[in-house]
């Protein structure tokens, strides 16, 4: 783990070169340690795919005590095991239909699978966040099948519609409002990812483990899904 200096109350802190559950573990527990045990001096904390970006209040504590105080609690993550670190579970009614599935052909062409057999392989996979961003609550989970993988589209659409599930490379993502976005859409859920009236305003935490149900049209409208 390499802590580098970013301004004069920063510094990010580089876990790993390589995007995977491990590093993910290791970066939602030294998350938990470093709002439990800096609470007091820590003015902000963005974990991201393979790092941590830590600012202080320089109104509580100099750069040089925060950072001594980074590296002890550093120090104690690395003799902790992750094993039984606790992964909120969270599973995600998706309808596939080709009404909502705005890419369907193209990820089936450019893969050469049907897309019976995209979904399937899709609502198999148990993905982890890696990371949120882009948008509020946006989440980039992976990995998705490599069977399926596709890059970004190469003009991204105007407006994607809320709740799109949507594939590139080997990440999966949910929209939670329309926005702008160039992944390539397979399909959509009627859950709000947004709650404005909750203090982290999103469903998903770094480290959660999602899955995600295959749900035919009926059930989507009825639990409030829109076309």
């Amino acid at each position: 783990m390499q802590v580098n200096l970013v301004n004069e109350n920063s510094v990010i802190i580089y876990f790993s070169d390589i995007v995977c559950a491990e590093t993910t573990d290791k970066i939602t527990h030294a998350c938990q340690l470093f709002r439990s045990e800096l609470s007091d001096t820590l003015s902000d904390i963005v974990p991201s795919y393979t790092s941590i970006l830590l600012s202080c209040n320089l109104r509580k504590t100099g750069l040089q005590n925060f950072v001594i105080n980074i590296r002890r609690i550093l120090n104690e993550l690395d003799n902790v095991g992750l094993t039984n670190l606790a992964r909120n579970k969270i599973v995600l009614p998706v309808y596939y239909g080709q009404e909502v599935a705005l890419d369907h052909r193209d990820v089936s062409l450019h893969t050469g699978l049907a897309f019976s057999e995209i979904v399937k392989l899709h609502t198999e996979e148990c993905y982890r966040v890696f990371a949120i961003g882009f948008t509020p609550g946006f989440a980039f989970l992976g990995n998705t099948p490599k069977e399926m993988t596709i890059p970004r589209k190469a003009s991204p659409r105007l407006n994607v519609p809320k709740g799109s599930v949507a594939i590139a490379d080997r990440q999966t993502a949910i929209y939670p409002s329309q926005s702008p976005g160039g992944w390539q859409v397979i399909g959509r859920t009627p859950v709000d990812l947004l709650d404005d009236s909750e203090e982290c305003l999103s469903k998903f935490a770094m480290g959660d483990e999602v899955h995600f149900e295959s749900i035919d049209k009926q059930t989507f409208l009825a639990m409030g899904g829109q076309l």
